[in-house]
């Protein structure tokens, strides 16, 4: 597949999943609802694995690889569509975006990782600004979407440690096999999560849009996206990756609001806007002030 089309696969199914997430929930409990896309996604996967003939290997060094994968599709997903219930789609999307911030704090302890320069340490304090606009009418409105807030930051947390933890691993897999095998350990964790919270199949319950949903993030969220993901990384350099974090949220803000009538308040468009000036300024603005002093020197 082109590089060009993986990125913009990545972008717009990124842009999409959060949606797909909240109306996955609406008639489908949120840990049946997980589960059932993990299922799709493994069934797949196994399929695509077989078909191919990929190797998936089993080695102490690619299980660990597996199971660090898991502790983000687990904790992140779980938690995302257990906060899906109260939380609008463009604010789990905006959330996720500050992703990179904190994998940045978590890699200085784990992966000894230098300590953030001035202008990181600003974006950080904006980015915390703005993520107080952006919760504001939220937490005012109920404690149900304060809590749901949590959530989403929660699973924001876990996904970082996630993407720090397998730096740590030193492998080289297919993507395809990484992606099946991170499914193989982490889709009974869902299984027993759902038996534990929920238990129940109110399958009449069940409407169409939900299950399409359901379908569409097992099919483009947990295999297509994964895959479209690690083939940009391996093609392209870091700051071309890290742009998505500044496009998918305001794609997702979009979508929300035309596709599931999603409100645009004043505070949640100022910190919005605010959370993505910082993460810019986060990413490229390093950068930016070396090659400005580079040009003065020369």
């Amino acid at each position: 597949m082109p590089i060009k089309a993986s990125y913009f696969l990545m972008v717009l199914i990124w842009s999409t999943t959060p949606l797909g997430i909240v109306w996955s929930s609406e008639t489908v409990s949120p840990t049946l609802a997980v589960l059932m896309r993990m299922l799709v996604g493994l069934f797949l996967g196994g399929l695509i694995v077989a078909v191919t003939n990929i190797r998936v290997p089993w080695s102490k060094n690619a299980c660990l690889l597996y199971f660090y994968s898991s502790i983000g599709i687990f904790g992140g997903m779980l938690l995302s569509y257990m906060a899906a219930k109260t939380v609008p789609s463009g604010i789990i999307s905006l959330m996720f975006g500050l992703a990179p911030i904190l994998s940045g704090l978590l890699a200085q302890q784990l992966l000894n990782e230098a300590r953030f320069s001035p202008i990181k340490l600003m974006a950080l304090a904006c980015a915390l600004i703005g993520l107080y606009f952006v919760s504001y009418n939220q937490i005012q409105h109920s404690q149900t979407q304060g809590l749901g807030l949590l959530y989403v930051f929660m699973a924001v947390c876990f996904f970082s440690l996630s993407g720090v933890m397998i730096k740590r691993v030193q492998i080289a897999i297919h993507p395809m096999a990484t992606t099946f095998g991170a499914l193989v350990f982490v889709t009974p964790l869902f299984f027993i999560a759902w038996w534990l919270v929920d238990g129940e199949l109110q399958i009449d319950n069940w409407s169409a849009k939900s299950l399409w949903s359901i379908g569409y993030l097992g099919i483009f969220g947990s295999l297509i996206g994964a895959l479209a993901y690690f083939h940009v990384l391996q093609n392209l350099n870091a700051s071309t990756v890290a742009l998505t974090t500044l496009i998918t949220p305001s794609f997702a803000l979009g979508l929300g609001a035309w596709l599931n009538n999603e409100a645009l308040s004043t505070e949640l468009i100022i910190g919005a806007v605010i959370i993505l000036i910082s993460l810019g300024v986060f990413q490229f603005g390093d950068k930016y002030l070396k090659r400005n002093k580079q040009r003065a020197k020369s």
